[in-house]
């Protein structure tokens, strides 16, 4: 129980004597010098307690005056911090920004160079065929040829149609010569039979 006690009288002394000054002291000091200098018989001695309440006093402002500067001090060690606090977060929110344009410029980076992959794929592939000059011009001259072959083939046609007629009239005149030796020939054998006949006839 007593031990609980002094626990509590240690901890209320650290509430009144946080910094560890010993104001507490000085105030139950300041109060005894005040008993002593009540209860005074002479006048020295009335004056000495005088004096020492005096100086206690002046130590209890000296440290009044100390904790209000300290208190000063933190306050603007808090203003402080807080400016330093809010200027990290406007860096944090410029780096996030920074961060987020950074991931625009890469994916432009990465759709540029897939881009690029793709043109020199196309260019490599466009390489190996001959540009639309050439090719009109080959388009042309493929034109012009075909030109000239269709005006062969219809000289040649027309020199086929030219040698079937011919034929066709040599073939005809062929069939009317034919005709002609087999009927010399009917003749012919008609003439021999009647000189045979003539022949074997008994003259009168």
């Amino acid at each position: 129980m007593g031990a609980v006690t002094d626990d509590e009288v240690i901890r209320k002394r650290l509430l009144i004597d946080g910094d560890g000054a010993g104001d507490d002291r000085r105030i139950n000091l300041l109060m005894k010098s005040f008993i002593k200098w009540c209860n005074s018989g002479s006048q020295e001695e009335g004056y000495s307690q005088y004096q020492r309440m005096l100086s206690t006093l002046s130590q209890c402002e000296f440290s009044m005056g100390k904790t209000l500067l300290v208190y000063d001090m933190n306050l603007r060690e808090m203003e402080n911090y807080e400016k330093i606090y809010k200027e990290i977060e406007c860096s944090i929110a410029g780096a996030h920004e920074k961060i987020a344009e950074c991931k625009k410029q890469i994916l432009q980076a990465k759709r540029i160079r897939k881009n690029r992959q793709e043109y020199d794929a196309l260019a490599k592939v466009i390489q190996h065929h001959p540009d639309r000059h050439e090719t009109l011009k080959e388009l042309e001259s493929l034109g012009k040829e075909l030109e000239h072959l269709s005006h062969i083939k219809e000289s040649v046609e027309d020199k086929l149609e030219l040698r079937r007629k011919q034929f066709h009239v040599l073939l005809s005149t062929i069939h009317k010569l034919q005709q002609t030796l087999e009927n010399d020939e009917k003749l012919s054998e008609v003439e021999e039979t009647q000189e045979s006949t003539m022949e074997t006839e008994p003259k009168p």
